[in-house]
């Protein structure tokens, strides 16, 4: 892959970059690499076709591939979906749909589940025609996040499936422990993702300018809570860029081994690319790709994108922690081929975090 760098200016970035789809004027926003047989291989990743823009059997058969749901969450009695709701416009968020077919499959297993997320900006609240701001203070981030709920409709889902709803931002937070972490020996989160027995990652298929590719373990930098770390985690990437985080892995993988991540569902409906995380082009996918292991998992969607894995700072540095799979032969895939399905997105172009924190997430209110 090759990913063009080159700077932006601050209306460039306002206008076409990460923050398009947040500002007010642009809208809402086993650990070896012998080859081994499929029937013999621990991870296994299941691609499916969206058919008649039925999501929600999508979604269940992509379990099913990977065992049935009381399989994948079998000693597992709490539960926690986490979607990718970086703003309050739908074109880059997870849909709705994906989050309730796996909630409805929860529910009738007999599990207590419940829906987590703490946003990066909404217009209106930490994002103005001017560019977005870096906040910690509570009742900014309170109203902001259950703001994105609403406009999303997850505030109705919530209701409709009787499930709370939990703003990840404030609450009742505690500090765990990370092993080996590359920036922490202790994370701030809220308690609730603390004591989930399993988490569901569920983003949208997207790149991103930062990352790459914006898949499963990404979508983990949401569960930094906002009044610890600011919103947009302005604070927590400057720490991670003095202490050399590629692409942002560092906090990627820190909080990797920090949760219990036992499912991946990732939202490839409608996928980005480009400029992504909000200021992309939508492509039209029409898949659903699932997991139980979150490496396993964005190696294959990261090669269905087009992408070679291993360039992804994130899973490079997850490959390098030993964290498994180490390669695709390890890895089962059900359903679709990845040749069958595979498009070549358009690649971000590059930004590290020190291009553009001067003005973005830089000044606080």
């Amino acid at each position: 892959m090759s990913s063009k760098h080159r700077n932006y200016s601050r209306r460039e970035f306002i206008r076409t970059g990460i923050g398009a789809g947040i500002v007010i004027s642009a809208g809402p926003l086993a650990f070896c690499t012998r080859f081994t047989k499929p029937g013999d291989r621990e991870f296994i990743v299941s691609i499916v076709r969206i058919k008649d823009n039925n999501i929600g059997y999508a979604v269940e058969k992509a379990i099913d591939m990977l065992g049935g749901i009381k399989k994948v969450t079998k000693g597992k009695e709490r539960i926690m979906l986490k979607p990718n709701l970086v703003s309050e416009d739908p074109a880059c968020t997870t849909k709705p749909e994906v989050i309730r077919a796996l909630a409805t499959l929860m529910r009738n297993a007999g599990k207590d589940v419940c829906i987590g997320e703490g946003s990066a900006a909404a217009g209106g609240f930490n994002a103005t025609s001017e560019g977005i701001f870096r906040t910690k203070k509570q009742d900014i981030l309170d109203r902001m996040q259950q703001y994105v709920f609403d406009q999303l409709g997850y505030t109705d889902l919530a209701h409709t499936l009787n499930i709370p709803l939990i703003n990840l931002h404030s609450g009742d937070l505690v500090d765990v422990p990370v092993r080996d972490g590359h920036l922490f020996d202790k994370i701030t989160l809220h308690n609730s993702v603390a004591e989930t027995d399993l988490l569901c990652s569920v983003p949208m298929m997207k790149t991103h300018v930062l990352a790459t590719v914006t898949l499963s373990m990404k979508n983990l930098i949401g569960l930094y809570p906002g009044t610890v770390y600011y919103a947009v985690r302005s604070w927590l990437h400057d720490h991670a860029v003095e202490n050399g985080s590629p692409g942002i892995a560092y906090e990627i993988v820190d909080m990797q081994k920090v949760v219990k991540t036992g499912l991946v569902v990732i939202d490839a409906s409608t996928a980005m690319e480009g400029d992504g995380p909000s200021g992309g082009t939508l492509v039209d996918m029409g898949l659903i790709i699932a997991g139980t292991n979150p490496l396993a998992a964005d190696m294959v969607a990261t090669q269905v994108m087009g992408f070679n894995y291993e360039e992804v700072p994130s899973i490079n540095l997850a490959l390098k922690t030993r964290l498994g799979p180490f390669s695709m032969d390890e890895i089962e895939i059900r359903g679709e081929k990845i040749e069958d399905v595979q498009r070549t997105f358009k690649p971000p172009n590059i930004q590290p975090w020190n291009n553009i924190n001067s003005w973005f997430g830089k000044e606080e209110i």
